[in-house]
């Protein structure tokens, strides 16, 4: 049995994160909600703190999920371009990636969705999520799957990730 000391939460190093506040986001709601709770636009079910995919009893509350929220308000999390002289010749099968990538994820994260596909004047694509975290995942399943450049931006004080993809 060996007797070793706590770690320092107060180290150095990590102090700095312990102070600073995390950035939430400004979509979840900050009172506590009735459960269960189903979204009227997608079906999905606010239980045990969470959002998730299920049935609703028939007596549960009716309120938007963070998610339909944001489509409805047109205000992505995270942002997803894809570009490069390789798009042109696989943006079929790079955009059904992503769509595969969206059904795995939202089946277990119901707030994790794809937004939009928009074709920019220049001929990269720009892929909108519900969630920053959505975004990322995309944008690394494309990568494994054809490699290139990719890039990530976080925004100081906002929940929002943009995600750059190029070969």
């Amino acid at each position: 049995m060996s007797n070793t000391q706590p770690p320092n939460l107060y180290h150095e190093d990590r102090q700095d994160r312990l102070i600073r506040e995390l950035v939430h986001d400004p979509y979840h709601s900050k009172k506590k909600m009735t459960e269960p709770t189903q979204c009227p636009d997608c079906q999905a079910i606010y239980h045990e703190g969470r959002w998730r995919w299920g049935a609703a009893p028939a007596d549960a509350e009716r309120e938007l999920c963070p998610a339909c929220q944001r489509v409805r308000d047109h205000c992505p999390a995270g942002f997803l371009t894809l570009s490069g002289e390789f798009l042109a010749g696989h943006k079929d099968e790079i955009l059904h990636l992503i769509r595969h990538v969206e059904q795995r994820e939202k089946a277990e994260h119901a707030l994790r969705r794809l937004m939009a596909f928009e074709e920019q004047a220049d001929g990269s694509v720009l892929a909108t999520f519900t969630d920053p975290q959505l975004a990322r995942a995309a944008g690394e399943a494309v990568y494994r799957a054809y490699r290139g450049d990719l890039d990530f931006t976080y925004q100081e004080n906002e929940y929002l990730l943009r995600v750059a993809w190029r070969r």
